[in-house]
């Protein structure tokens, strides 16, 4: 590969920022099911990893989404899991007056921690990125104003905890 395109993927191979957005994709949804059914973080992981991505004879590939990279997305699992009330403490005074996080959307509620997580423990990921692919993996699941949601509460946070990035 050349140096150019190393650099422009963040010093690492091209498929690797399409195996971390899987993965964050990936993540919600095990959260979301953590969430939900109160299946352990372990049990979902595994089956997240041993099955979703797998595919059915006679399926289009061309179309597949690429397979997660699976320590980032154990990491975001663990971590938004084992932090939801403290991340549930940052993103609520980032919140429209009248808004609560329990009045959101469970699915909502998800992908904003996982973003919150990642802007304040992946500081080698620019906060652009994280709020460009969280607001992706809320396009995902949404058609309405969801995303602008994320987008703004995302932004907000990211200006207040990188400060000089933004």
């Amino acid at each position: 590969m050349s140096k150019a395109r190393r650099s422009a993927a963040g010093g690492r191979r091209p498929g690797a920022s399409r195996r971390r957005s899987a993965a964050r994709l990936a993540a919600v949804q095990a959260l979301y099911e953590m969430d939900m059914v109160g299946t352990p973080a372990d049990a979902v992981l595994a089956e997240c990893m041993a099955k979703r991505w797998r595919f059915s004879a006679g399926e289009d590939r061309s179309e597949a989404m690429a397979e997660p990279d699976n320590a980032w997305l154990t990491d975001l699992v663990h971590g938004v899991s084992s932090r939801a009330a403290e991340l549930d403490g940052t993103i609520a005074p980032t919140l429209s007056s009248g808004m609560t996080l329990n009045r959101l959307e469970t699915l909502l509620r998800v992908v904003l921690r996982a973003g919150t997580y990642e802007l304040k423990t992946k500081l080698e990921v620019p906060a652009a990125v994280v709020i460009n692919e969280y607001v992706e993996v809320a396009n995902a699941f949404f058609e309405g104003k969801e995303a602008a949601l994320v987008n703004g509460v995302l932004d907000r946070l990211a200006r207040e905890l990188r400060a000089g990035e933004l």
